[in-house]
């Protein structure tokens, strides 16, 4: 459908559209932005509480949902796809027998919440004839009422639906003028309405948002029939229009890498991806060996997800997620010894779900825990892992690292990994001034494909553009770079960090995990860094 006539179709539609949610038929967004009534949420949540300690509970947390996505798509100049979907019930978690019971409903009434209630109970004494060991759940103090919104300053959802096309169809038409012979191209909106109350006296609203551009461009050499590809080099945002909005905030050292901080332009980087393309047709291939390794936020922020995000989650570490995704090469012993090398000195990452702009900021987690920061690996050494409330009783500590979520209000909640990052040096460094120091090396930007085992050890991954670094200068664009290494090997090779002025995110907006599957959203921020000694490989000349 061309745009002139989609719009033609969807205005006249508009009213009449109708989408089947949890059987409740539901129109356009207009009505379902309006937040509901902090005063009926905290009703509702009461009559939850209030029936779940009738039935013998001695912990209960309600955790009220509204959830809404929007997913735009386009193919070359043509709109293919519009998706609005609004879910909307409530979720009970209890303790009765010191063991977890679950239920959810979409009857959102006080009689509706206080069977869901009655339920969670029955359930969690069932499963108290099989529990070993009671549920250890770290104290936690009631905040009363409190509320926290993602600071945007602009809400996505409210922006028309022609404005959001005409982008990607702008996105398109230049990345076709500029060479591409095809163009893909999506926009990922997400708002979560979260009321969360508990025994502990929480009662606690939040308005969550987050923003996904993406694109990918493909160009064909008409005589081979060979072809290349550039993906986009945005990063998804806890952040409102606004991120599409403003001007980009520069352009960092290289030749052509566009990445950006607050602010990203899509059809910049349109324009640049099918340049880019065109130059990865040309490239040299690399030749395998070893190689100084120059990584940009926007390739780092994948091997940092995989290698240290992964492996650092506690229930991973104890083997909770051993049948749908392996274990971890950190475990526990390694963390008392309290001399594990995860990575050189110079090497302090830590998790954070406070970070302004990130996937995963909120106010409070999903069990009503205040987010804050903490160090996971500190000058090198493996100081921590993340836990919630029934976790950290394992490592000795008394309150929970507040990263607790659930996907939807149907999903029961469970420890998810929050924003992990890579530490800025303190040192004054740039990009081109490290680029300057490196005889032999290369310097990738952008994510891909990549491998790694089910302990999270040992891996390969790859990227979107890759420049030969010879003599502290690059020289041009290299094609079919891999490289492989192992946990420990790769961050103990890492010898430069630039400041903080680099500092940028990446990050995953649909990062799975437990059975049954969840997805979460999760940022992972860093300066540009160097690894040496590096193994990479022909990727072209393995097949």
């Amino acid at each position: 459908m061309e745009r002139r006539e989609f719009l033609q179709v969807s205005g006249a539609a508009a009213g009449a559209l109708i989408i089947p949610v949890w059987g409740r038929p539901v129109g356009d967004f207009a009505g379902s932005l309006t937040p509901i009534p902090t005063a009926d949420k905290k009703r509702l949540a009461d009559a939850g509480l209030t029936a779940a300690r009738g039935r013998g509970a001695t912990y209960a947390d309600v955790r009220i949902g509204r959830y809404l996505n929007q997913f735009i798509q386009s193919r070359e100049t043509k709109i293919q796809n519009i998706t609005n979907t609004e879910s909307y019930g409530v979720g009970i978690r209890v303790i009765a027998g010191g063991t977890w019971g679950f239920a959810a409903t979409n009857d959102v009434t006080e009689d509706g919440v206080a069977r869901a209630a009655a339920q969670a109970v029955a359930i969690a004494k069932a499963n108290a004839r099989l529990q070993v060991e009671p549920v250890q759940l770290a104290p936690q103090r009631g905040y009363g009422e409190v509320s926290w919104r993602t600071p945007i300053t602009k809400n996505a959802f409210e922006v028309p639906i022609s404005e959001k096309a005409d982008l990607l169809l702008a996105v398109a038409n230049e990345a076709l003028k500029t060479g591409a012979n095809f163009v893909n191209a999506g926009l990922f909106l997400v708002n979560e309405q979260k009321y969360f109350a508990s025994t502990d006296g929480s009662y606690i609203d939040q308005d969550v948002h987050r923003i996904w551009p993406n694109f990918g461009v493909t160009l064909v050499n008409q005589e081979t029939g060979k072809f290349e590809t550039r993906q986009a080099l945005s990063a998804p945002m806890g952040m409102g229009w606004e991120y599409l909005a403003g001007r980009p905030e520069g352009r960092v050292a290289g030749p052509t890498a566009v990445t950006y901080a607050m602010s990203y332009d899509m059809i910049e980087d349109a324009r640049n991806a099918a340049r880019e393309a065109k130059e990865k047709m040309a490239a040299k291939s690399v030749e395998a060996g070893k190689y100084d390794l120059v990584l940009d936020p926007s390739h780092l922020w994948l091997t940092i997800h995989e290698s240290v995000g992964h492996p650092l989650e506690l229930d991973r570490v104890l083997g909770y997620e051993a049948n749908y995704a392996g274990t971890s090469f950190a475990t526990l012993d390694k963390w008392r010894s309290k001399s594990f090398n995860y990575g050189s000195p110079l090497v302090t990452l830590f998790a954070d779900k406070t970070q302004p702009g990130s996937l995963g900021a909120v106010g409070y987690d999903d069990e009503g825990v205040k987010t804050k920061r903490w160090d996971l690996v500190k000058d090198g050494i493996l100081v921590n892992y993340q836990a919630i409330r029934d976790q950290v009783h394992i490592l000795g500590e008394s309150e929970s690292q507040g990263c607790c979520y659930a996907d939807n209000w149907s999903s029961i909640q469970f420890q998810r990994m929050p924003n992990v990052s890579l530490a800025p040096a303190t040192a004054a460094l740039t990009p081109a001034e490290m680029i300057a120091g490196v005889d032999k090396g290369i310097y990738i930007v952008g994510d891909s494909s990549y491998s790694i085992d089910q302990q999270r050890y040992n891996f390969q991954f790859t990227g979107q553009l890759f420049f030969e670094i010879a003599g502290g200068k690059i020289v041009g664009m290299l094609r079919d770079v891999a490289y492989q290494s192992n946990t420990q090997e790769f961050w103990n090779s890492c010898v430069q960090i630039c400041d903080q002025r680099d500092y940028r995110m990446g990050g995953s907006f649909f990062d799975g995990k437990g059975q049954p599957g969840q997805i979460s959203a999760v940022s992972h921020g860093s300066s540009t860094a160097r690894f040496n000694g590096v193994n990479v490989i022909n990727t072209a000349r393995r097949l």
